[in-house]
């Protein structure tokens, strides 16, 4: 598996090369796809040193995985932000989730407003476009 591609799209997409470039320049373009994930690959080692030569002995201690976007879950983020004890800043003594004036008070909690829902009007209430009336 190459990123989202998975071994049929990678062989559809190879018989569509083969189909639009014929043999004669399918090699000559295979060869320069080549030679770009190598230049690719290049940049990328040259950039990752550069950083570990900047950044020194920390670069070590970076645990890049928890740096990966695929890890990102916001549903996991916010669970773990309410239920770990003192998640907030520093000197914040609030609790995680506040709780509702009327639950601290004894009382029932205050119910939402409810959206009230336009009437539709019967077709005879309408307006009648000009010159149509009749």
């Amino acid at each position: 598996m190459i990123g989202n591609l998975h071994g049929g799209e990678l062989l559809l997409l190879g018989l569509l090369a083969i189909l639009l470039l014929g043999p004669d320049r399918l090699p000559e373009y295979a060869a320069k796809l080549a030679q770009l994930v190598r230049s690719l690959r290049d940049m990328a080692e040259g950039a990752k040193g550069q950083l570990r030569r900047e950044m020194g002995p920390a670069f070590d201690e970076i645990d890049w995985q928890q740096l990966d976007p695929r890890q990102y879950d916001p549903r996991r983020i916010v669970r773990e932000a309410l239920t770990t004890p003192g998640s907030g800043q520093q000197g914040d003594s609030a609790p995680a989730v506040p709780t509702p004036p009327a639950a601290e008070s004894g009382g029932a909690a205050p119910r939402r407003p409810r959206h009230r829902r336009r009437e539709r009007h019967p077709r005879h209430q309408l307006p009648v476009p000009r010159g149509r009336e009749g």
